[in-house]
């Protein structure tokens, strides 16, 4: 049954919509229609009431007429005197339905009256209902009583009562059938009208389902709902874009790294392949080349063992717990840096100084502490990639120069991709105070098109043969580990000038709180480069 009930509901949202006007619009037309046709019913019943209400007959139960001797002139009288469409009834001091009757024929049609008075169940003056004799219309009857002991009970038709409650129930059916022809003819009318901005967004819609991606639904409709619909679509629809277009480069990116990686990964191990078999081969091999071999096969798989570290060190970096992090000195961490790195390149000369917004000489500037917040090994391994990568890509005598301080985010200053400058992460919001690590050098610098792409994977500046030397993943993995810090490294670059490369951190003021600060947060910087070389 519920299945059947299912098949004949319309699908569509017009139909259902003209559907449930015309229903309403029905019912409530025939609500009224019926109340209307109660209270006519109840009037007209009450003008029938007070008109038995306010009849005197002029012959009294105690006269001829009542014993049976009225004589015709008397009848003709008494029959004149009461109206046509009046019944009066006797009962006796016993109770018992006299025969005779005033008003109508004889035999005429009349209330089906009971034959003894205790049947008849009427109070004085409350008038009541009772079918006809021959089953035509209803009666209504009132009693009275008389002085010797008789009821006198006078009767009037309800046939034009009746009458006019059918003409009013019939007209009430064809006002209903006409409001429910209307609803359909111009609620139709209407609710197509109300739905062709719904209809337009479902095409749109249809044409964005097969393919058409950069279509936008038009938000034409203001305040409506049509019109809120169409913002949510657009505004869903914007961001469906942006996640494919980060799928899609999602992907590409994948793509190139996994080719990256095996490319990098299949030098070595076509050195460890070849060696490997040139020992198994050559079972007399002199002692002299077979140690030169055995050497070249632990390098290179030293080099593959460096270049699976570092990938699996890309693929866990962001996952580090909050709850590891706790906080770090920043200049002991940059002292700690230069000592290790110092020590395999001789050849470089370091300096560790203040980052100051004071005019003079940022080196004569007094060191302080700054403490930030995140993880030691993680902000260790990005000062020695930093410093490793300045001594690897300079000329021997070269100076690198480190530098810690504080500063705020201005708009074009550090922190932002301003000019001549460039970041492994997205820039940071201006006004945002940070703590700040400079790697500074004095060596030729990098080209614009090279430091685009400094942070990426695998990539090596082409105009330097010597870092073929590396992977091509130490300022990528620098760079990732700055961003799950909630920071940023970027690099400022001046051709023929070095290189610049700048690690922000959030500041945190619960981490600890430099001594010249004297607030919540640090000064703005005056200038962008202060204190930069």
């Amino acid at each position: 049954m519920r299945r059947r009930l299912r098949r004949l509901q319309p699908r569509s949202l017009r139909a259902r919509l003209v559907l449930g006007a015309t229903l309403l619009a029905t019912s409530a037309v025939l609500l009224c229609q019926a109340a209307g046709l109660v209270v006519l019913h109840t009037w007209l019943t009450d003008q029938v009431d007070g008109r038995l209400s306010r009849f005197r007959p002029v012959v009294q139960p105690g006269q001829d007429v009542v014993g049976g001797g009225t004589t015709a002139g008397q009848a003709d009288r008494n029959d004149d005197a009461l109206p046509s469409d009046y019944r009066v009834y006797f009962y006796d001091s016993g109770g018992h339905r006299m025969a005779r009757s005033l008003g109508g024929d004889e035999g005429g049609a009349g209330p089906r009256l009971p034959s003894s008075e205790s049947a008849l169940g009427l109070r004085n003056g409350r008038p009541g209902t009772f079918a006809g004799a021959d089953g035509g219309s209803a009666w209504r009857v009132i009693a009275r009583s008389g002085a010797d002991g008789t009821r006198m009970v006078v009767a009037l038709p309800l046939e034009e009562v009746d009458e006019a409650t059918v003409r009013m129930l019939w007209f009430s059916l064809a006002v209903g059938v006409a409001v429910a022809a209307g609803v359909v003819l111009f609620g139709s009318l209407v609710v197509r009208m109300g739905l062709r901005p719904l209809a337009g967004v479902e095409r749109t819609a249809r044409r964005i389902a097969d393919g058409e991606l950069e279509l936008c639904v038009p938000d034409r409709h203001g305040v409506t709902e049509v019109g809120h619909l169409s913002r949510a679509l657009n505004t869903m629809l914007d961001r469906l874009r942006t996640a494919l277009h980060r799928a899609e480069a999602s992907e590409q990116r994948l793509r190139h790294f996994l080719a990256d990686a095996g490319h990098e990964l299949r030098t070595p191990l076509t050195s460890l392949q070849g060696f490997a078999e040139l020992l198994v081969q050559e079972p007399d091999m002199s002692p002299e080349r077979r140690h030169e071999a055995q050497q070249l096969i632990v390098r290179n798989a030293e080099r593959m063992s460096r270049l699976v570290d570092s990938l699996s060190q890309l693929a866990k970096l962001g996952d580090v717990p909050a709850t590891r992090w706790q906080p770090v000195d920043l200049l002991s961490l940059a002292a700690d840096s230069i000592a290790a790195v110092a020590v395999r390149y001789p050849d470089r000369s370091f300096g560790l100084g203040a980052l100051t917004d004071t005019e003079g000489d940022p080196d004569e500037a007094e060191l302080d502490v700054v403490d930030a917040l995140g993880d030691p090994h993680q902000l260790t391994q990005i000062l020695f990639n930093l410093l490793t990568n300045a001594c690897v890509h300079t000329p021997p005598g070269t100076h690198v120069r480190v530098r810690v301080g504080t500063l705020r985010i201005r708009p074009n200053g550090p922190g932002t991709d301003g000019d001549g400058r460039a970041g492994g992460t997205p820039p940071l919001a201006p006004g945002t105070p940070v703590c700040v690590i400079e790697v500074a050098d004095d060596g030729t610098g990098l080209a614009a098109s090279d430091a685009r792409h400094v942070f990426e994977r695998f990539y090596r500046a082409g105009s330097a043969p010597r870092a073929a030397a590396g992977s091509g993943l130490g300022l990528a993995i620098a760079s990732s580990a700055a961003e799950a810090h909630g920071g940023r490294l970027e690099l400022d670059i001046r051709p023929g000038e070095g290189c610049t490369f700048r690690l922000l951190l959030p500041y945190r003021p619960g981490a600890g709180s430099p001594e010249h600060l004297g607030a919540d947060a640090p000064p703005t910087l005056s200038a962008p480069a202060a204190g930069l070389s």
